[in-house]
């Protein structure tokens, strides 16, 4: 295990090579002609790194890129998946700002910044080089299938399925995220992304105010009401983060539109945010409320399958000298899909770094 550590350690410089080559190559989550491009060029990277796959399958993700899966046949027993997205949360042409920088403060620790490097760029990079360091190191590794997706940014609507139908087949998975100061992710939040939409009367608001019923002081209400729901104690928060609605000051709303994020640690949680939001009752009866409830990602516990592929990497970092700490964090991953479905998976393997979806981002 130290010789695989020592050997990559040499090949820093190639695998930093790779990172800038994705980096530079912008793959905005709501631009899908720069995702197809994006895809183009980390397929072009795994080829010339592991060579052409034994097997490969790319499937349609409509508007939200496509969604790349790549097997390379091991040499020991085992199906291992590999999970790791290519978009970024930065539009096309964030990089003529920002292009990628390399710096080395005065007690020699070297950063690298860019848009997408640490979330998750380098995770992808990263999950490359393991194999073929295996490989150059001549030891058993079992199969390996990479499954590369575009829309996990905007909640990987699109990508769900196959990720699903892909996790199945593995006896394990790897999900390429950033860590948390060097930390893996053994528990993520679920999250819920609600609408609430208000219907109300309109009416001049000057000539006659009470003819009119306003759906945005009903959906201040409604907002007053959902925002109780929200138990820190319980690891449930609830976020209000867009609101619209109106025509005119002079005229009682006739429709407003919440939109609200939550988190929750459990699935009891999940059942109980849904009943308490669809008991919410408004004070105007001739104002109408319609929520509709989406839960994104299901948590990700620790389960029991988990926590037996937990120490099979704890062992194996032991062997290189390093002590592999653990961490639960609140936001999702494509790792909560896979955790769902009983199959062991770790999450936060990728770099390490700081300032995700920030102008400070960097490895």
């Amino acid at each position: 295990m130290p010789s695989l550590l020592d050997a990559a350690h040499s090949s820093r410089e190639s695998m930093l090579g790779d990172i800038v080559s994705l980096v530079e190559t912008e793959t905005y989550s709501a631009d899908l002609a720069a995702l197809e491009r994006g895809l183009a060029r980390l397929r072009g990277l795994v080829v010339s790194r592991l060579g052409e796959p034994e097997g490969e399958v790319t499937d349609d993700g409509g508007d939200y890129g496509s969604v790349l899966r790549m097997t390379y046949r091991g040499t020991g027993p085992g199906h291992v998946l590999i999970i790791g997205h290519y978009d970024t949360v930065w539009p096309t042409g964030t990089l003529a700002g920002w292009p990628v920088t390399r710096r080395t403060d005065a007690g020699g620790r070297e950063t690298v910044s860019g848009p997408g490097i640490f979330d998750m760029k380098t995770g992808l990079v990263q999950g490359i080089w393991a194999l073929r360091l295996l490989r150059e190191q001549g030891l058993e590794h079992p199969t390996v299938t990479y499954l590369f997706n575009g829309d996990e940014e905007p909640g990987s609507r699109a990508s769900r399925p196959f990720i699903e139908a892909a996790a199945a087949e593995a006896d394990a998975v790897l999900v390429l995220e950033p860590t948390l100061d060097g930390a893996v992710k053994t528990g993520r939040k679920g999250i819920g992304i609600f609408t609430a939409t208000v219907t109300g009367v309109e009416a001049h608001a000057g000539l006659n105010p009470t003819a009119g019923a306003s759906a945005i002081h009903a959906l201040a209400e409604f907002i007053t009401a959902a925002t109780r729901i929200q138990d820190l104690g319980r690891g449930t928060s609830i976020n209000v983060g867009l609101i619209r609605g109106g025509s005119g000051t002079n005229v009682s709303a006739g429709l407003a539109v919440a939109e609200i994020d939550i988190r929750i640690e459990s699935i009891e949680e999940m059942e109980r945010v849904d009943r308490e939001f669809d008991a919410i009752q408004l004070s105007d009866p001739r104002v109408a409320v319609k929520i509709d409830h989406y839960w994104n990602r299901p948590p990700k516990m620790l389960t029991e399958a988990s926590a037996g592929l937990l120490e099979v990497v704890r062992s194996a970092a032991l062997e290189m000298g390093r002590k592999l700490e653990t961490a639960a964090v609140g936001g999702g991953s494509d790792a909560n899909f896979v955790s769902a479905l009983g199959v062991p998976v770790l999450c936060g393997l990728g770099a390490v770094g700081d300032g995700a979806h920030a102008r400070n981002e960097y490895i």
